[in-house]
């Protein structure tokens, strides 16, 4: 077994505050250069196009799938495949991100003269302002990296990390600017358990559950058939105007076998828990969730105006991934 020479967790906190220090760094380098960019990407009818080289180019593939998930069209070119095809895809009113730490590598020098002949805007993202990338830009997002978070300062760390921090940060202020809501986050994200919680409303879910309900004065022996039979573990409370006065569950019934040695002579009224919580239609599937996780819970009654159209259950949920 091969002896450390230095403790893992000792090494790993010294990464983690290099390029917290980086990001921290990069808030006080910027200026009206990203007011800039965040303009020039909201007034192009275009699109936003990264592109780069080794980590650089791989940062921004993942600035690419945050822009397109936050509202703004993107997509990548790689700056090598750039030269051989790839160019085609670049129009006149697309925005053009150039992401390099030193800004000078061949592929970006030759790139460049390239770019500059389609009338595309550059936004260079580049640690060297004095770099040829930064020269030949028309905004500059100053990612500067005074070093890398190994100790031979030669891997992509604290560059990457400063240059993937400054691309979320003008994914999120184009997000603002665009008044991006909750329901556009869910039409770019429909799948998965994320999709859900942004779109799933209860009226999706209730329907294929059975109602159970009975009235006010039903006896004890009407409202455990009723329980027993919609297999819910609970059942409704109505009035003589089939408005929702309360709920029986099971726990309700055990508390009633413990307080009450006979209870013949008791009716749905004098077990259940009035004015319930309940839920709307038109409420999120994740409003209900956390209702039911608030009050420890596995049912709700679903009502319009106080009449009982259903049940959502804590199955139903864990059914939809929701949990």
């Amino acid at each position: 077994m091969k002896v450390l020479k230095k403790n893992p967790q000792l090494i790993a906190r010294q990464v983690l505050l290099a390029e917290a220090e980086a990001i921290r760094a990069a808030i006080d380098r910027l200026d009206e250069q990203f007011d800039a960019c965040v303009e020039a990407i909201l007034g192009t009818p275009g699109r936003v196009v990264v592109t780069g080289v080794g980590k650089s180019a791989l940062i921004g593939q993942k600035i690419v799938a945050t822009l397109n998930s936050t509202g703004t069209p993107a997509l990548f070119m790689h700056a090598a495949d750039a030269i051989h095809g790839d160019l085609g895809m670049i129009q006149a009113e697309d925005v053009v991100i150039c992401i390099s730490k030193s800004g000078n590598t061949a592929e970006i020098k030759v790139l460049l003269p390239l770019l500059r002949r389609t009338g595309v805007r550059i936004i260079a993202l580049v640690s060297d302002t004095g770099s040829y990338l930064a020269r030949h830009a028309d905004y500059v997002l100053h990612g500067y990296c005074e070093r890398e978070a190994d100790p031979l300062n030669l891997a992509p760390t604290t560059s990457t990390t400063v240059a993937l921090a400054l691309g979320d940060a003008l994914a999120i202020s184009l997000l603002e600017a665009r008044g991006f809501t909750r329901q556009d986050f869910a039409r770019y994200h429909p799948g998965g358990s994320l999709g859900k919680k942004l779109y799933l409303k209860v009226s999706d879910i209730y329907p294929h559950n059975q109602v159970p309900q009975v009235p006010a004065r039903a006896t004890i022996h009407e409202v455990i058939l009723e329980m027993t039979s919609k297999r819910l573990g609970a059942t409704a409370v109505v009035d003589d105007q089939h408005i929702l006065a309360g709920i029986i569950t099971d726990g309700d019934l055990r508390r009633m076998l413990n307080q009450h040695e006979q209870y013949a002579h008791l009716c749905a009224q004098d077990i259940m828990t009035p004015s319930p919580v309940c839920v709307w239609p038109d409420d999120y599937a994740v409003t209900a969730l956390q209702i039911m996780q608030e009050r420890n819970i596995t049912q709700l009654v679903v009502a319009d105006n106080r009449r009982v159209v259903g049940f959502v259950h804590l199955h139903d949920l864990l059914k939809e991934g929701l949990v």
